[in-house]
């Protein structure tokens, strides 16, 4: 019998702290229909499973959900128009804090939503215990993902880390800011290279090309000042990667009602 082939799949896969998704619901319900991805990764939900606001994702055609939620703080969600199956929920942080949930598509591809811990004011963990819990989440990544080499895999979240010089709007005066200190940009370098993880940001929008995905609330006029960071961000092992056809992020997002503090960044694929 003649051999026949699957048609290709594409997919578009989204990832957004919303800092409250009940609080923010209208603008992620916009989103959803302007940008329409068929899986969306939340970061910082602040509800726990049982109040979940599940109903306007079914609406819409978000009809698997996987929720790793919280009461008040952290929280994480994946919600799907494809089939998706719940995987994991690690406890990198070692305290039951609710930062990441995986799950696996029919076609084998994993995806993981990671909420890495701010890490406080104070880039010292003598001083600030916070700080020595992010890097000790970080170092704990580091060990899950070095044994992932067979899996085809998608990281994404907020990594909390702006890992280059052009990833904020001020190298020099931020070198001793949380979030893209020495020891931060090391800590990030050495996971991307536990698994040869491709930065699929910086693979279509190649340093020093500006690429924000937060901006702080302080700001009067957040886009006059441009005091952005990159800290949102979508890596993933080189097969999939090669399946990528397009990345993008959603500024506009920062500017609509009751904005969250990070906007959504987006990732087009055609798996074969």
């Amino acid at each position: 019998m003649p051999q026949t082939f699957s048609k290709p799949q594409t997919l578009s896969i989204a990832s957004w702290n919303i800092n409250s998704v009940r609080a923010r619901i209208d603008i992620v319900e916009k989103f959803l229909r302007e940008e329409a991805p068929d899986i969306l990764c939340l970061q910082e939900t602040k509800v726990v499973n049982e109040t979940y606001p599940t109903e306007m994702f079914k609406r819409l055609g978000y009809v698997h959900q996987v929720l790793n939620g919280q009461r008040m703080h952290h929280g994480v969600a994946i919600m799907s128009r494809v089939p998706i199956h719940a995987d994991d929920r690690f406890d990198w942080q070692a305290n039951g804090e609710a930062r990441h949930v995986g799950v696996r598509l029919d076609n084998g591809v994993r995806i993981e939503n990671v909420y890495v811990p701010a890490g406080g004011d104070i880039p010292d963990r003598a001083v600030n215990p916070k700080f020595g819990q992010k890097i000790d989440f970080l170092e704990r990544m580091i060990e899950w993902s070095g044994g992932l080499s067979d899996k085809p895999t998608i990281l994404t979240g907020d990594f909390n880390i702006a890992p280059l010089e052009c990833d904020v709007w001020s190298h020099k005066q931020l070198l001793n800011v949380v979030s893209h200190t020495p020891i931060e940009c090391e800590i990030l370098a050495r996971l991307r290279a536990s698994n040869n993880w491709v930065d699929i940001g910086r693979h279509f929008y190649p340093a020093p090309q500006r690429l924000y995905t937060w901006w702080s609330y302080r700001a009067t006029d957040w886009a006059a000042s441009d005091r952005g960071r990159r800290l949102d961000h979508m890596w993933m092992s080189a097969d999939v990667a090669k399946q990528a056809v397009a990345h993008r992020v959603v500024e506009p997002a920062r500017s609509w009602l009751k904005p969250s503090d990070h906007i959504p960044i987006i990732t087009d694929f055609v798996f074969a």
